[in-house]
């Protein structure tokens, strides 16, 4: 990277900081801070949903996969959205109407409060532990670009860059930062500008990385054998049937993507916003993923979790690649901070509150929970460090595939059935575990299991169908004892009353108008860096038509919002 590069990120993150702090004059309530008042644009919070299971690790763990198998990343890639649209259908609308304003106080309702302490302990701790991947994925990415020489204090010796588990630990810094201050305003506000400048970025990365080798036809005419396949090697049909079923769990009962279906007006919004995050994944994955499959074919051998920045470095100007790389950063901030905003709020309401002071202010419940916050980012930075050492890919999937069954499905259950109890959630959550653990340490390769003679041909397909192993595992355990709980319980549950009396005494009249001031901060910040790319084209000589071409497409974004505010706002007086 050049120095234009330095400016612009080091200017870009400020500017997400501040923007963060902005929003810190709303935080008066505990419901502003982690369900943002009710009040988000459905389509802010559908932009967010898709940042929140998109980072730098998209970048790192697909554009791996991408650079080394193939298409099969892009076709993973759109089961998220085959996921998000089943939610938007069954279940996004569902939660808002539930008048609740996050899971752990539907769960809190249904279930009361041992098994919420289990999640906020359990996801509050490993969840948020896990968020540390992703910061060192954006790490790799960063360092990857930035050289040292030999005796610098923060030099890697072994590869001659910046220091990764410094980086990690700076970013994580400004996580926490950005999470302090502005709670989900400034997560939904940066996930939006995230979204944006990624996605023009991208586009421009496509075409000119394409014209470097030689066009798409030629690109086609390169390629590996079975390169362009929708599968490949444990990546079969049947792992990405279990991948949307999995990901149905996770976006459809995950805390972090339950907020975004809470924090807005109406049912109908949520609705939306799974719609727009589904419709997002579906197109999306093709521009995302092309520039690593292209680089494959212009230079092999790389290091796959850095191909797709360098794939990027080879084509974007000065100036474009810093905000590339900002975006990136703030991208992963995004996806962190949504997952410290929920489990922040959720230790306020379910352990201060509940526990510890019951008669709790609105101003005390924000003071915990920035608290929480700084608790909770001490454990992603431990993340940060320590994920790196079992491998951040296999990590990932392995945490995807095993776990999200057991600890989301009672959830969703829990949701229509009548019949469930508590006894129903720990059962299915143990037993969901209990398998996990045979699955991976028991019937692997020297597992404590493989030495037990009927168990070897069980242990030798699980070590050859690994993938397939372990979402069986975490679908159809879980699954299989709900349906059998469900048809032994006779009766409805007690605790499901409480459910009904939420419904019926939810108003979605509440609050009749979304809030604009996400797009009024996006509208400003988009026109802000469209102008600073201009400036660099006026220095950058040889890149001006590149450098002038963002910078206009930035501006046209931020003119259309401009006239939709003002359109808005004439409608609004009108009917006033």
């Amino acid at each position: 990277m050049q120095t234009a590069d330095y400016i612009v990120i080091i200017l870009y993150i400020l500017g997400v900081v501040g923007a963060g702090m902005l929003f810190a004059g709303k935080m008066k309530s505990s419901k502003d801070m982690f369900a943002a008042g009710g009040q988000s644009p459905w389509w802010v919070s559908g932009l967010s949903g898709f940042m929140t299971i998109f980072s730098a690790g998209t970048f790192v763990v697909w554009g791996g996969i991408a650079y080394q198998y193939g298409f099969v990343a892009v076709v993973i890639n759109m089961c998220y959205g085959v996921s998000a649209l089943l939610v938007g259908w069954f279940l996004a609308g569902y939660w808002r109407k539930l008048g609740v304003n996050s899971a752990s106080e539907f769960l809190q309702l249904r279930f009361g409060g041992s098994i919420v302490q289990f999640y906020t302990w359990f996801q509050g701790t490993v969840g948020i532990f896990a968020v540390g991947g992703a910061i060192y994925a954006l790490s790799k990415i960063v360092c990857a670009l930035i050289p040292l020489p030999e005796a610098h204090l923060l030099v890697d010796p072994e590869t001659g860059l910046l220091s990764v588990p410094f980086t990690s630990v700076t970013l994580c810094l400004v996580v926490i930062l950005i999470a302090f201050s502005g709670g989900l305003w400034a997560v939904l506000m940066t996930d939006v500008l995230q979204f944006v400048i990624l996605v023009v970025s991208v586009v421009f990365v496509v075409p000119l990385i394409l014209s470097v080798a030689g066009g798409f036809t030629n690109f086609i005419d390169k390629v590996p054998e079975g390169f362009m396949s929708p599968t490949s090697s444990d990546f079969t049909w049947w792992f990405l049937a279990g991948w949307v079923i999995i990901h149905f769990f996770k976006i459809g009962g995950e805390w972090a993507f339950v907020q975004r279906y809470t924090c807005v007006p109406k049912a109908k919004d949520a609705k939306k916003a799974a719609f727009i995050f589904g419709t997002m994944y579906l197109i999306s994955p093709v521009f995302w993923m092309l520039p690593a499959l292209v680089y494959r074919t212009i230079n092999p051998g790389q290091d796959m979790e850095q191909a797709y920045i360098l794939a990027c470095n080879l084509v974007l100007p000065a100036g474009m690649m810093g905000l590339m790389v900002a975006a990136m950063a703030s991208a992963t901030a995004s996806a962190a901070t949504s997952q410290l905003n929920v489990f922040a709020g959720a230790f306020t309401t379910e352990v201060y509150q509940r526990i510890f002071n019951k008669e709790a202010s609105d101003k005390q419940l924000v003071a915990a929970g920035r608290v929480f916050t700084v608790i909770l980012g001490c454990i992603v930075i431990a993340g940060s460090l320590l994920i790196p050492r079992y491998g951040y890919t296999k990590f990932i999937i392995d945490l995807t595939t095993l776990l999200t069954g057991p600890l989301v499905l009672p959830t969703i259950w829990g949701l229509f059935s009548k019949k469930i109890g508590i006894k129903a959630v720990w059962g299915t959550t143990l037993l969901g575990f209990a398998a996990a653990a045979i699955v991976k340490f028991g019937l692997t390769a020297d597992g404590f299991l493989t030495e037990i003679a009927f168990l070897q041909p069980l242990s030798e397909w699980v070590i050859t169908n690994m993938r397939i192993a372990d979402l069986s595992s975490g679908i159809l355990v879980p699954f299989i004892v709900l349906v059998i709980l469900e048809l032994i319980e006779k009766g409805e549950h007690p605790r499901w009353q409480y459910i009904k009396d939420s419904k019926a005494n939810f108003q979605e009249t509440e609050i009749l108008e979304s809030s604009t001031m996400p797009a009024k901060m996006v509208m400003v910040t988009l026109a802000i860096i469209g102008l600073m790319m201009l400036v660099l084209a006026l220095i950058d000589q040889e890149e001006m038509t590149t450098l002038i071409s963002f910078s206009l497409i930035l501006f046209l974004i931020s003119g259309i919002l401009y006239f939709i505010l003002r359109s808005n706002n004439k409608q609004l007086h009108t009917n006033n």
